[in-house]
């Protein structure tokens, strides 16, 4: 087989293996497949390319723009995923595994872009929070706005998700506006490589948005500023050698990281064996020790059980392990495959005969286990079951991390111990608690909580849909505390904020409704040429006005509205109990009475550009309505944001007033226009 030559793409060149680049082994034959690194790379260059091409190119499109390049991105690589796939058996992985980096990888592109285009605006500066006054008047108050950073993000991925691992970090960070230079382990570093050809053959990057670098980084982290990312996967001992980089130290570059991590997994102890919830707890576990070879920073290694289940589980889970078929991940019957080199598989036994010095293994020998398949000098090994019956006097177990098939069973005492064992991981990515009890889940969230940065809770009612105990999702956040690195990556928009600088911003409601592009009370209203809903989509300014004329509410308005709706709560029907109600003067109009009467000031009724009526946020009602008052609505053009080509949403502000000026209600309309 010819070796591949795994090449660098900086700034806008690929740059060929250098004559001190590294073999890489077939983690199944043990063979020489392919080399990387050593290539001479100008990493100034790289970064001045980022920066002056990538960076003004992104923040130029605006979000929606971006997450539409996204989705763009996804659907290119899933019709190209089955080479990825064929690529990616000589790291070890099954096509199970190969499907939850490749697929994973795809759809968490696809989440960001919808994430993008339905929670970011339509726009380039993202609005974060309320906003907020400062004086009586309102004519001096603030916001929070968040903006892409000027500089590039520096992704180091670890060997395990050559794929996802790297979509994971570039979706958020191009939705943000932000270049990226990726660089992978070296491992599997010709799987990432053909992934980043892709999507740099698909014509949807901007000059600059993407750069790989297949060997060491260089000088590159001494050269970043306060305007750079680092955001890392690996271990403990590596991200705090990077975090320690004197450049990263004086130039306060953020770095987001995600490292070693104990997770662990509970049985609840409401749980009982034979039981849906034990089965489940059971499957849980062994998927997590076999996927992947147990090479996830977020496999179960720790298995934490009641005293008196501990024997039924290291049974089942056993037997279940038993039929685990391990070896040639080509193999259709194949359920292991190989770990990715025979240096893990090295690290992995040495990892594994230390928490044998506190642990008895209850199973898997890595000297006498069966591989499947036509293999040669594979790095393969069995899944190794661990049991410690003294987990209280034991240290190594919760801090040596076995990275690949290893697992340890370990007994709790009540509930409260096994969150201490938890916690005794000193900060994990994910632990997960298989029960049926309410009351075990919050004490777990109360205490267990800030040891963790996802808790996973699954029993019956929920497996079905269930996305598994080691599966991060892209709308929650993925990181965790203490030795998980502190960092949180994805999340939905929380991910994209990484890549951003929040800033506070002060100013006049004018100035204000300029910098969001929506429009807040006290800024200037703008009179159109005619009624709002005559006009369309694109038509409309932001700030567009009307003042409707006034209508009186009357006693049988409300009498009426009650009988025609049912609803006859006594504050609209009965004078003497509404009145001794402390909020009210007597009878009152129905809330909704005031907005179907706004509505029917404000409705232009013919056919128009308005498409839809898809709903209405933060009603409030300020002040009751009383037989006699007159009602009358300011409708203001407050935010609008493209949908598709065809049509957007348009956010109207809606505030009424009684006969005094006085605002009895507001909130925000949602209509659907037409483009």
């Amino acid at each position: 087989m010819t070796s591949l030559k795994v090449h660098s793409y900086a700034a806008g060149d690929w740059i060929a293996p250098g004559s001190a680049a590294r073999p890489i082994h077939s983690a199944v034959s043990g063979k020489v497949i392919a080399e990387s690194g050593g290539g001479a790379l100008d990493f100034a260059r790289m970064l001045d390319f980022a920066k002056s091409k990538g960076g003004p190119a992104l923040r130029a499109m605006g979000f929606h723009e971006r997450a539409t390049m996204l989705k763009q991105l996804a659907l290119y690589l899933n019709e190209r995923r089955e080479a990825l796939y064929e690529i990616s058996y000589d790291t070890g992985a099954t096509l199970g595994d190969h499907k939850f980096d490749i697929d994973g990888g795809i759809g968490t592109l696809f989440v960001f872009s919808s994430k993008g285009r339905r929670e970011m605006p339509d726009g380039n500066v993202y609005l974060d929070g309320d906003l907020e006054r400062f004086g009586k008047t309102g004519s001096f108050m603030g916001q929070h706005v968040a903006v892409p950073l000027h500089g590039v993000a520096v992704h180091i991925n670890a060997f395990n998700f050559p794929v996802w691992g790297m979509l994971e970090k570039l979706a958020p960070t191009l939705l943000a506006g932000v270049p990226a230079i990726v660089k992978p382990a070296t491992a599997t570093a010709y799987v990432t490589e053909l992934a980043v050809r892709m999507m740099l053959e698909s014509g949807l990057l901007p000059e600059g948005a993407l750069q790989f670098i297949a060997g060491d980084t260089g000088d590159l982290l001494d050269r970043l500023g306060g305007q750079d990312v680092v955001s890392f996967t690996g271990s403990a001992a590596t991200g705090t050698m990077l975090r320690s980089t004197p450049g990263i130290l004086a130039n306060a570059v953020r770095f987001v990281a995600e490292q070693d991590s104990l997770n662990a997994s509970i049985l609840g102890p409401d749980v009982a064996p034979g039981s849906p919830a034990f089965d489940i707890f059971i499957k849980e576990v062994h998927r997590e020790m076999t996927v992947k070879a147990g090479q996830k920073c977020t496999a179960i290694r720790r298995i934490i059980v009641p005293e008196e289940q501990q024997q039924a589980v290291i049974e089942a889970l056993s037997a279940r392990l038993a039929k685990t078929v391990i070896g040639n991940p080509r193999e259709k019957d194949t359920r292991m495959g190989a770990l990715v080199s025979a240096d893990q598989k090295a690290d992995v036994l040495t990892k594994a005969a230390i928490i044998g010095e506190e642990a008895e293994r209850v199973f898997g020998d890595p000297d006498d286990f069966a591989v499947h398949g036509n293999v040669d000098r594979g790095a393969f090994l069995p899944p190794m079951l661990f049991h410690c019956a003294d987990p209280d006097a034991a240290t190594k177990v919760h801090e040596t991390e076995a990275f690949g098939p290893v697992s340890t069973v370990m007994p709790y005492r009540d509930l409260a111990h096994a969150i201490a064992l938890a916690n005794r991981g000193e900060g994990s990515l994910v632990a997960s608690v298989i029960t049926e009890s309410g009351d075990v889940a919050r004490e777990v969230v109360m205490d267990a909580g800030p040891s963790h940065g996802r808790l996973y809770f699954n029993n019956p009612t929920s497996a079905a849909e269930a996305t598994g105990h080691g599966a991060p999702m892209p709308h929650m956040i993925h990181g965790g505390p203490g030795r998980a690195g502190g960092g949180e990556e994805m999340g939905g928009v929380r991910g994209v904020l990484h890549y951003m600088q929040r800033t506070a911003v002060q100013g006049s409601p004018d100035l204000i409704t300029a910098i969001g592009r929506r429009w807040v009370p006290g800024a200037a209203e703008i009179e159109g040429p005619a009624h709002p809903f005559t006009r369309s989509f694109h038509d409309l300014d932001i700030g567009e006005t009307i003042h409707t004329a006034a209508r009186e509410i009357s006693l049988d308005d409300i009498e009426h509205f009650a009988d025609f709706t049912g609803d006859t709560f006594y504050a609209h029907m009965n004078e003497e109990a509404a009145a001794a109600n402390p909020f009210f003067p007597g009878r009152v109009a129905h809330g909704y009475l005031l907005l179907a009467f706004a509505a029917g000031l404000f409705v232009q009724p013919d056919p128009g550009p308005v498409l839809a009526n898809t709903g209405l946020d933060n009603l409030r009602f300020m002040k009751p309505v009383v037989p006699g008052d007159s009602l009358r609505v300011r409708l203001t053009v407050k935010q609008k944001t493209r949908r598709t080509a065809e049509y957007g949403e348009v956010r109207w502000h809606v505030t009424l007033y009684n006969q005094d000026d006085e605002v009895v209600a507001e909130y925000e309309l949602l209509t659907m226009n037409a483009y």
